[in-house]
């Protein structure tokens, strides 16, 4: 069942949602060219993340971009017009034509792929009337267990992230009214990895699989 519909997980951790600001995070592997994204987000700069040429395809001439202050130089590699990006630290927020932005850390706790001193991000973005927490790709932490958001789209997959499981406890410690699976089924993942989350999902948390 959808529950939200101005949430769409495009592919991977590719997500676009609607409102008086068409915002996406992550645009990867996308079919289509809308060039409609006002404000895109960038939570890191492994590939499938920080893409260029998908990046291009929603990008429009008065598009802002949001990323880790550490990812300066990628940006600048990516072609990105660094007049119209903003650099962001774990722990700030900013707001930007009426949403409001907060930089929350995406990490590893077992792993070595996304260590924490690399200060890669997650997003909670506020519009709608609500709080969308976008993680990134992180595992189940601290910082991420003191995020209070409506909506919560969480990596699944493993490998790089957290598993269905994994991504189901820390839901249940934050307890978004709506969680939403992510990155999984392309890159990592296998398709049925969403379903998985949606049965681990305390009662009383709804699970809209986007894809």
């Amino acid at each position: 069942m959808k529950y939200l519909p101005e949430v769409t997980v495009l592919t991977h951790s590719a997500i676009r949602i609607q409102g008086p600001k068409t915002v996406y995070a992550d645009p990867f592997h996308l079919t289509e060219a809308p060039h409609d994204g006002d404000l895109i987000l960038i939570t890191h700069e492994h590939h499938d993340h920080l893409s260029p040429e998908d990046i291009a395809k929603v990008a429009h001439a008065g598009s802002c971009y949001v990323l880790p202050a550490s990812c300066k130089a990628a940006a600048e590699k990516a072609g990105l017009p660094l007049s119209r990006c903003l650099f962001m630290q774990p722990g700030e927020s900013l707001e930007w034509e009426g949403v409001r932005i907060e930089a929350i850390p995406a990490y590893n706790v077992d792993k070595a792929f996304h260590t924490k001193d690399k200060a890669w991000l997650g997003y909670v973005a506020q519009m709608l009337g609500r709080r969308y927490y976008i993680a990134g790709d992180t595992d189940d932490n601290e910082d991420a267990r003191r995020v209070r958001c409506h909506v919560a789209l969480l990596p699944v997959g493993g490998t790089y992230t957290m598993t269905a499981a994994q991504a189901a406890d820390l839901a249940g410690a934050i307890r978004p009214e709506v969680a939403v699976p992510t990155h999984y089924g392309d890159i990592v993942g296998e398709r049925g990895d969403g379903e998985k989350f949606a049965s681990l999902l305390d009662k009383g948390i709804l699970c809209d699989i986007g894809m």
